[in-house]
């Protein structure tokens, strides 16, 4: 090697050196969620009265969704879906003990209905977002039996190209539509039919967000959709198949009230038009609730510790009003948690009348 490619190859490295010094002092640096927890708006404290036994996966960002199934004969013996976006979707009773197990692999949000026909009878329908193909969505499909607590899997409808992310239904007068949310925030809106031997669907409209995109959910009094872009804030559409596809921004991801990532969503339906949507607040450990009338800021909470721990980082969120049993007697609100301390992620159970007491609602 000669003395003049010596000299080439260390100004070389030096130079690579200065740019990787120059580099490291351009990359952001994550503000502690101490602060960011400081910076926000104010939030009330609630306690979870009960959890889920940890998800199968260990060591990792694993617990993503829940859902709930409402037993109208029996409240106490509800049920509650949740996924383990590494594995498969996990079924719960309200004691938070596992009842059943699907494996059905790279599955990230989840949603129900109930009543909805499948194979020519009555029944409970569960979709998650499946994600085994990361370049073309799809929608598992699972039929819930209340008696056993068992799913039984119906197969996969191609819900549009992209990854998979966030899924909510919407039952509406002509059909049951869902919602697939693919990581680039594009919305498909897809119709479902599970009444035949196998389930199908088809797009019927596509709704778009700038950035990735996950939480949504329907109220199906008002045919709105709401979905959380994660970076950005909270949106609504109108969730009708030949409604307007421009969305309306409820509020911004302002790192007061919504500290980013803006992540689960939840309807509190009250009355024939009121009552509150509930966005996870991802990065301070708290959610954010708007009044559906307005979309004005109603005020916040976040889960802490007691007898049970409290909720850090949750991803999705599920609410459902009516009797639960003693210990939820108003309603239940599910949290997925991002740490629960040294065990694998798990959901946290809240009684709404904690929540509306906390925050004085009506």
């Amino acid at each position: 090697m000669t003395a003049a490619t010596l000299r080439r190859l260390r100004g070389s490295m030096i130079a690579m050196a200065v740019a990787s010094v120059a580099l490291s002092a351009c990359a952001p640096t994550e503000i502690p969620v101490e602060v960011r927890i400081a910076n926000a708006a104010p939030a009330v404290s609630v306690r979870a009265r009960g959890e889920t036994v940890p998800v199968g996966t260990t060591n990792a960002d694993a617990a993503d969704d829940p859902a709930i199934w409402r037993n109208a004969a029996n409240p106490a013996e509800s049920l509650i879906v949740g996924t383990d976006k590494k594995a498969g979707v996990y079924v719960y009773g309200l004691d938070g003990k596992v009842r059943d197990f699907s494996n059905a692999g790279a599955v990230n949000n989840i949603d129900l209905r109930d009543t909805v026909t499948i194979n020519g009878a009555p029944g409970i329908l569960v979709a998650a977002s499946d994600r085994n193909d990361l370049a073309n969505a799809k929608l598992a499909l699972f039929r819930l039996d209340p008696a056993t607590a068992k799913l039984a899997p119906l197969g996969k409808v191609d819900a549009g190209a992209g990854e998979a992310y966030g899924v909510c239904f919407y039952q509406a007068a002509d059909a049951l539509y869902a919602f697939m949310v693919a990581k680039d925030g594009t919305i498909n809106q897809v119709a479902i039919d599970a009444s035949g031997a196998t389930p199908t669907g088809r797009i019927v409209r596509t709704l778009k967000l700038g950035t990735q995109s996950e939480g949504c959910a329907v109220d199906e009094r008002t045919g709105r959709l709401y979905v959380a872009e994660e970076d950005v804030g909270l949106w609504r559409f109108d969730a009708t198949a030949n409604g307007s596809t421009t969305p309306v921004k409820i509020a911004a991801a302002d790192n007061r009230n919504i500290v980013a990532d803006a992540e689960g969503v939840a309807i509190a339906p009250v009355g024939e038009r009121d009552g509150y949507v509930i966005v996870s607040s991802q990065g301070d450990n708290a959610y954010a609730v708007y009044r559906l009338t307005d979309d004005s800021y109603v005020g916040r909470f976040r889960i802490v510790d007691g007898m049970i721990g409290g909720s850090e980082e949750t991803d999705g969120i599920d609410l459902m009003l009516g009797d639960f049993g003693p210990n939820y007697p108003g309603g239940l609100f599910i949290a997925q948690d991002g740490h629960n301390a040294a065990a694998a992620q798990n959901f946290k159970l809240v009684a709404w009348d904690d929540i509306v007491k906390a925050l004085g609602l009506k």
